[in-house]
């Protein structure tokens, strides 16, 4: 257990960003810090703070260890709990990694109200806009919805995700719509960089692969929003961006006699972490919010705040 307590303290140690610090919020003396961080790094066999006289900071391999000793130290306060027979009460700590859009308008908000629910859970929230490998990377549960699988990685999906075509009434007037995808070579594109450099329709004799040259790219959907709203040209983007503009006239739809490929929004749990109360209490919620109608179907406050 030495390791454990050493663990407790490096962790400590490193969210207060001071020996004394964590030394006064654990109770003990600050000599018994340094000699557990001491243990710890002889332990690893390398040193996990970068010591001066102004300021303390994890090295690198500090920064990849920290997630681990999370992990663990929450591994073992829930196995006593199980053993104690309190596993009804979350406790302990999530690591969750979601993309910008989606976090800005429904799921940062569901997060906190998961929170508010279980006061004893404590959460990392990561905003990420790529594609995560949990395990490499050190999350409980990876929210996406680009495609990606990896190997001892559970795939649970929470909802389709349509996409459209969209432009501003302004730039349509001055440039025209749009009749057929191979149309869009004429017209300035605004694109989403994850998704590739390709666009694919679905037409009446099979699939339609544009290649753009875009105007703008980005991997940010606000971004791409306020672009298109300002009418620089026509961009793809996921129904849960557009809703709101689209029932305010802001932006119109087109090409819409050409279907375009939805996305899943997708958790992605490793299998090591599939079976705590805690990862299972966050799918089940997430899953409550997604089905059986997302928010923006519902008509709540879903989507991103009017453009001025």
């Amino acid at each position: 257990m030495d390791t454990i307590v050493n663990f407790r303290t490096f962790i400590a140690v490193a969210q207060a960003g001071s020996f004394s610090k964590a030394a006064r919020q654990l109770g003990i003396a600050a000599s018994v810090v340094t000699k557990r961080i001491d243990q710890l790094e002889w332990r690893a066999r390398t040193r996990l703070f970068e010591r001066s006289t102004r300021r303390l900071a994890l090295t690198d391999e500090g920064q990849r260890l920290l997630p681990v000793a999370r992990r663990i130290v929450h591994d073992v306060e829930d196995a006593f709990g199980s053993a104690l027979g309190h596993a009804h009460e979350l406790e302990g700590h999530l690591r969750i990694k979601v993309p910008t859009s989606l976090t800005a308008t429904c799921l940062g908000d569901a997060l906190g109200r998961f929170l508010e629910v279980h006061p004893k859970l404590s959460m990392d929230v990561v905003v990420i806009d790529r594609p995560v490998n949990p395990i490499q990377e050190g999350f409980d549960i990876v929210v996406g919805m680009l495609p990606a699988s990896y190997d001892g990685v559970l795939e649970a999906g929470l909802c389709p995700l349509p996409r459209m075509a969209v432009a501003a009434p302004s730039y349509l007037a001055a440039r025209g719509r749009p009749a057929h995808p191979t149309d869009l070579a004429r017209h300035a594109l605004l694109n989403f960089q994850p998704t590739g450099p390709v666009w694919t329709f679905q037409g009446p004799n099979g699939p339609i692969a544009v290649e753009v040259t875009p105007r703008l790219s980005t991997n940010d959907g606000h971004v791409l929003l306020n672009s298109v709203l300002r009418g620089n040209g026509i961009t793809i983007l996921s129904a849960y961006i557009v809703d709101g503009a689209l029932g305010r006239g802001e932006l119109v739809r087109v090409l819409e006699d050409f279907a375009i490929p939805e996305y899943w929004i997708r958790a992605l749990v490793p299998h090591s972490r599939a079976h705590l109360g805690r990862v299972q209490a966050l799918l089940s919620w997430l899953r409550n919010e997604f089905t059986p109608l997302p928010p923006w179907a519902r008509h709540e406050s879903c989507g991103l705040p009017a453009f001025s």
